[in-house]
């Protein structure tokens, strides 16, 4: 039989396992207290990429301030979510934290920890911002080299939320008059590139109806399936950067033949193609080179602004739905502006991601930051969630023991994810005495092995030289 205190320890210990199991769940609860007044939603479809904007009124209807709400994300357009976003009417960011409500498993719920808590019978204005990748799908599939192409955009008429809403209205920027079809919920109207729908009043929560739009849309659809970022840094006053870029049209694939003197005659020819884009690398990048496996893409240009150094990438040939583009992207900036230290500590602070192009957006994302040999006590800050692979060693000229490499990797990326991560390091100052010493050394011994060599006699009968009498 097992002894009383073993039996009490053993529950202690299962009522503390599941007491950390259920927290790390964050399952939240749907309050009543909580109604929304108005909703003002902007859908952006303009461009590759689906924009949501919406301004919300809440209002508490409860007897105790309320100092959190939960944002939602309906079950079929959750998986394409790239990034969500809320801020106060202050414009500050609010903190959300990813939770789970019982009895809606499809659901994605995020937990928004306002800064202010509203008071009873208050209101408060939250702005949210969504975004969603591949949300269109081209249709028809496949076109011809002069035609234009015209995809469907699926979605929620309606402001998705836990909570009832009294009043909302949705603008559609569409950016063309030319729509083949729209779904028509009365009150609707249309104008200049964009559709309003509402006001609609009294929607019940988690409602959806369903809006759809076939539309021309011949800007670039642009994805990176997998972009690579090096960053080397160096603390005598450089960081290096590389990025290995592979691209792929992703609109509706090339039907028939491609006409290139057809495409270089008219310039309306191949109107969904891609000739060329903008990147932009931070002011003081120096050292730029753009190229593939074949070797320098001499057809780029680069512009030096006050703020940015603006780079007009033109592939060897121009994108057509389903084609594919490899290319690498090189530069140095200056340590001093992102690089910082008090003794011994270090503190990087860099953008995980930067601009690409326009409504960008990645597939997979892997940085690399390698770091100078000798640095311990390593701490990383993401701003976003990512995905941290094993920490590894690089090995270069002079290196002894290894730099130490950090490396994560991370899904779906578009350009609200162009933020700064922190690494914190400690790297002892003598250290970088280590190199000179060790090329002094090199060349101390090299020339002390010369000066042996010759001092030495290797012949095997030794001249006999002549007396004169």
């Amino acid at each position: 039989m097992m002894p009383a205190m073993a039996k009490i320890q053993v529950s202690v210990l299962l009522l503390l396992y599941i007491a950390i199991q259920c927290g790390s769940l964050n399952v939240d609860t749907i309050s009543s207290d909580i109604k929304i007044k108005n909703v003002d939603r902007s859908i952006d479809i303009s461009s590759q990429l689906v924009k949501i904007t919406s301004k919300v009124t809440l209002e508490n209807t409860g007897k105790v301030p309320v100092k959190n709400f939960l944002l939602s994300v309906e079950g079929g357009a959750k998986s394409n979510l790239a990034f969500i976003s809320a801020k106060d009417h202050n414009n500050k960011d609010l903190r959300l934290v990813e939770t789970t409500v019982k009895g809606y498993d499809q659901v994605k719920f995020w937990r928004v920890e306002l800064k202010e808590a509203i008071n009873v019978a208050s209101t408060a204005i939250i702005a949210t911002e969504s975004v969603y990748t591949k949300a269109l799908q081209p249709f028809p599939t496949a076109i011809t080299q002069q035609e234009d192409q015209l995809v469907k955009y699926n979605g929620n008429l309606y402001f998705y939320s836990p909570y009832p809403v009294v009043s909302q209205k949705t603008n559609v920027v569409l950016n063309t008059k030319s729509v083949e079809s729209f779904t028509k919920i009365k009150p609707f109207s249309q104008q200049d590139g964009t559709i309003a729908y509402g006001s609609y009043s009294n929607i019940s929560p988690f409602t959806e109806k369903e809006l759809n739009i076939h539309y021309k849309n011949n800007s670039p659809f642009l994805t990176v399936t997998r972009l690579a970022r090096l960053i080397e840094v160096s603390h005598w006053g450089n960081i290096a950067i590389e990025e290995t870029v592979e691209i792929e049209h992703t609109g509706a694939k090339l039907k028939g033949p491609f006409s290139r003197y057809d495409y270089q005659q008219d310039h309306h020819s191949g109107p969904a193609s891609v000739r060329s884009y903008k990147t932009f690398l931070p002011a003081s990048a120096s050292d730029v080179y753009y190229r593939d496996t074949n070797g320098n893409i001499s057809t780029s240009n680069m512009k030096v602004k006050k703020d940015s150094v603006e780079l007009d990438l033109r592939p060897r040939y121009p994108l057509f739905g389903g084609w594919r583009s490899h290319y690498t992207l090189g530069y140095n900036v200056p340590s001093y502006e992102y690089l910082y230290h008090s003794g011994n500590e270090y503190l990087l602070k860099m953008r995980a991601v930067d601009h690409v192009f326009d409504d960008m957006q990645v597939d997979e994302l892997v940085t690399k930051i390698i770091l100078p040999e000798g640095s311990t006590n390593i701490v990383v800050n993401f701003p976003f969630t990512v995905t941290r692979l094993s920490d590894s060693l690089h090995y270069t000229y002079l290196d002894t023991k290894g730099r130490p490499v950090i490396t994560f990797t991370k899904q779906n990326v578009v350009e609200n994810h162009i933020q700064d991560f922190q690494i914190r390091y400690t790297f002892p100052r003598l250290l970088m005495l280590q190199e000179p010493l060790l090329v002094v050394g090199f060349l101390y011994t090299l020339f002390l092995c010369v000066i042996i060599y010759v001092r030495l006699d290797f012949s095997i009968h030794k001249p006999e030289h002549q007396h004169k009498d």
